[in-house]
Formats: structure tokens, sequence, C-alpha cells
């Protein structure tokens, strides 16, 4: 690794915290970057690593702690200061505009003027032609982005983030829609903005990525820094222990469940972009857990299975009949339900009070002749609410006003009224308190004795491997490893999911 020109740090953040409603980020954590150096921010998904670059690019304000420029202490109140102050991110999810042209999408909202405040046209399209000629990209300036694939859009994204002339330049999964070939061309870009002397602040799940092209690491661990050093002083044993380095032995209710028979069988499940070949059988009383990293295609294939998007190839047995799922709708028909990731956009109502979430996929139940019955509606809420213990002043409290931990339990009380035979949940514990957390694990492992079938995507290892009676690990889209609950540590499912470690899935 070459000697930094200036030993100081450019960028420091120094004991910042950060905390939301019944979750905390960020635990008084420090990350130094230095001048022409990749520094590698490692851990696991809701580590806060995500938090961090919010932080640094204006979107959060830290709780407690500081951060400085050159020893200088900074507020970074907006994206705008944070841009003034020579900090850039490229995002793995680019937010562009598919309706202007790629120098408009470079340059918007600093845009060259003439002397009379107009856009000056040539300018920006000269302008944006030098940054895509430095990066590689093969594109027009006048193009509009919508006639762009994936793989261009995201050279944009880079190219916009470039066109501010920044110190600190932070790439958060830059090589997840990239090729191969515009993968090597992104390492180039890297060593010269290092050779520029760029502070690079690089976030991976890619192990070879962080290994490749990183001068240091620091890695983070439940909102806490919990090592950091130079990466030619460490290996991918050590960076695994330190992301993974906890016991979940006596943190999760005992097992009680006992497998019954086959109730879902997926065979060579596929769609066109999201997934592939797909197959696995799932019993009565089980939890079946799906672990991966950012892409593994968990989500989307539990999506599918709900009927929210339609596979290309496959089939779906439940129940020993194969069916077809073109709607929620038919999920639910058959006996199976979905609890999203994103409780407050796709699994709420968060304006209605919890009564109406509650019973609105019941409504054949609750209604008669074309009129909901209120009473029904309660009595159902009553049932399925107290069995979660759900804290609320009432039943016609808005969902929004509760907190994350009681709106995932409004969630899952809403498809449990139902009275399905498979439950998939997606991330069931994200974003929740200690408290609410061991709730939902106690109610799974209650549902599971019942002989409830459980599919569980979670990105928290402990959660993965103490809830678990199986585990199946996904990596771009496909089933990579399957593992009984006794077979599997936090260190082989990491190395699995990142592709350091092969494993035939059972």
């Amino acid at each position: 690794m070459p000697a930094p020109t200036d030993p100081r740090p450019v960028l420091s953040l120094d004991h910042i915290s950060k905390n939301f409603p019944g979750v905390r980020a960020l635990s008084s954590v420090s990350l130094d970057l230095y001048a022409g150096e990749v520094t590698a921010l490692v851990g696991e998904n809701g580590a806060g690593k995500s938090t961090v670059v919010k932080i640094l690019t204006g979107i959060y304000q830290p709780d407690a702690g500081n951060i400085q420029i050159d020893g200088n202490r900074l507020a970074l109140t907006t994206p705008i200061d944070a841009a003034h102050s020579g900090i850039t991110a490229i995002h793995q999810e680019t937010v562009l505009f598919d309706d202007l042209s790629i120098a408009e999408n470079i340059f918007i909202g600093h845009a060259p003027r003439t002397r009379f405040g107009l856009i000056d046209w040539k300018t920006m399209n000269h302008n944006a032609a030098i940054l895509l000629d430095r990066i590689g990209a093969t594109v027009q300036p006048t193009t509009l982005l919508r006639d762009l694939g994936i793989a261009n859009k995201h050279l944009v994204a880079i190219a916009r983030a470039l066109s501010i002339d920044a110190r600190v330049v932070i790439m958060d999964e830059p090589t997840a829609a990239l090729s191969h070939k515009e993968i090597e061309e992104l390492y180039s870009l890297v060593e010269q903005l290092k050779a520029e002397g760029k502070a690079i602040l690089f976030i991976s799940h890619k192990f070879d990525e962080i290994f490749r092209i990183a001068d240091r690491y620091t890695v983070f661990r439940d909102g806490e820094r919990v090592g950091n050093g130079l990466i030619n002083q460490t290996d991918t044993a050590e960076l695994v222990t330190l992301m993974v380095g906890r016991s979940v032995d006596s943190v999760f209710p005992p097992r009680t469940n006992t497998l019954g028979d086959s109730i879902l069988q997926v065979d060579g499940y596929s769609h066109p972009t999201e997934f592939a070949d797909i197959s696995f059988t799932l019993n009565r009383g089980e939890i079946l857990g799906f672990y991966g990293l950012v892409g593994a295609g968990r989500s989307e294939f539990m999506q599918s299975l709900f009927g929210i998007t339609r596979p290309g190839s496959g089939r779906l047995i439940i129940n020993g009949e194969t069916v077809t799922h073109n709607s929620p709708a038919d999920a639910i028909a058959h006996g199976l339900v979905y609890v999203p990731e994103d409780r407050g956009k796709q699994g709420t109502i968060t304006a209605l009070p919890i009564v109406d979430n509650v019973a609105l996929p019941s409504l054949h139940e609750t209604s008669h002749k074309g009129f909901v019955r209120m009473a029904r509606e309660y009595a159902l809420a009553r049932q399925y609410t107290q069995r979660l213990e759900l804290k609320a002043a009432a039943l016609d409290q808005a969902v929004g006003e509760l907190s994350g931990g009681n709106q995932q339990k409004v969630v899952i009380a809403k498809w449990l009224a139902t009275q399905p035979a498979v439950i998939i949940l997606d991330e069931p514990t994200k974003g929740i308190d200690i408290g609410s957390k061991a709730a939902v694990h106690a109610f799974m492992r209650e549902l599971a004795a019942q002989g409830l079938a459980v599919m569980m995507v979670s990105s928290e290892i402990p959660e993965i491997i103490g809830m678990s009676d199986r585990i199946i690990v996904m990596r771009e889209g496909r089933c990579v490893g399957e593992f009984d609950r006794t077979q599997a540590s936090p260190e082989l499912l990491v190395r699995v999911a990142a592709g350091i470690t092969e494993a035939t899935a059972a």
C-alpha cells in the first residue's frame, strides 16, 4: 500500500451517534478517510453503513459527535452543504430522470450558466462529454436517459457524482448493476481518483473487491465500530469474524415445533431478470430461513410467490396441487401470505386505524351482503392483536402513530387473520426494538408449533441461525447453499453468500 502523502485524514467522523424511535443506528462510531486512499466500510445489512452515508451526504444529522474536514468542524444540514464541502456519493440505486438528457442528469442542480443566467447548453454538453470519456462511457451527452441500459445509467450516475469537484467520494455498492468488463473499468476509475488525491469510502459486500482496491478497512456491527486497520494486515477470516462475532445461543426462544409433511414445493422457479432455478420443499411446522447479501434476489423471489410478479418458468405446488399466482388474491386463496420488508409502504395503510388494517384482507369474513359488520371487525382485530401483545391506545388508533415494532405486529396480525397455511416474513424484525423483536420471535415459534409453515427472509445472521430449522443461502438470484441449523455458522453463511466458499444446495 502506498504511503499517504499526508498522514492526517481529509475527513473524520468523531464519535457519531444516531438514534431513531426504538432503534440505535450508530453508537459513538469514528471513521477516518485519507487522501489518495480507499477505505472499505464493511458490515452486515443493518450494521449502520447506510446511516453513515446519509450523515456524510447531509440527509441525516447526527445526535452526537462531529464531522471534520482538514481538522475543521463541519455542519452538514443538507445535501447541498455536503456538495459544497466536496463530498459526493455514488449510490447503489441510481436516482435519475428518464425524460432528461444525459448531460442534464449529470449537471442537474449545478448546470453552467450564461451571463444572462440561462443554462449554457453548449458548455454543459461539452463538460458532460469530458466526464463521460473520463469514465469510459461511450454514450452521447444529448441522449435521453430512457434510451440507456441499466449499466450505462449507472455510469451516468458516476459521472454526475464526479461533476462536483469532490475531495471525498463515497461508493455505495457501485458494482451491483455492472458487468465484469464495466467493473474492471470502475476499478481503473478508482485508481485514477486515488492518483488525483481523492479520499474514497468504498462500501461493498464483495470481499474480492475489498481486497483488490481498498487500502484500509473499518468494520461496523450493530451500529458500532468493532475493527479498523490496514487491509494488507488482515484477511477474509478476520473480517468475517468481526462482522458476525455474536453468540445466538441464549437470545432466541427454544425450538418447540415438530416438522410435519410437505406443504409447499417450489420446482425450477425462474424469472427473466431477478432469480433463476430455485427449488426446495417446505414442511408444516418448519421455519425456513433465507439469507443473502444485497442483490441476492430473496425479496424478489418471495414477491413472485405471492403473485406480485410472475415467474418466467417453474412450478409451485401447495398441498399437492400445482397452482399459479397471478395476483396476491390467488396466493391468499391458496393459504400463502406475505409480510413485506417495507411495512410502511407495502404492509399497512398508515392513515387508517388498526382495526381497518387488520380486517382488510378478511372482508369476506366481516361483511354481509356488501355491508361491513363493525362488531366482527373489532372482534377479529382484538383476537389477533392480543395474541401479538400489540401496544396501542385503542384499535381505532391510526397505524402511523404506532412504533415500528407495533406496526410490524399489525401487519402480521392482518395476515394471520386470514388463517394461512404458509406465511412469508421478509425482514420481520427490521428496524424494531429488542423487546418487540423478542415478541415477534416468540410468536414465530408459536406459529410453527401450531403447524404453520414459515419462510423468513433476514439479513441478520443471529436471527437466521437462532430461528431457522433450515437455511437457504442465495446469491445473485440463485440458491447457492442449503444447511440444517446444526451445520450453519455465521462464518460459513457469510462466506457462501459472498462467494468466498462454494456450497452445493442440498
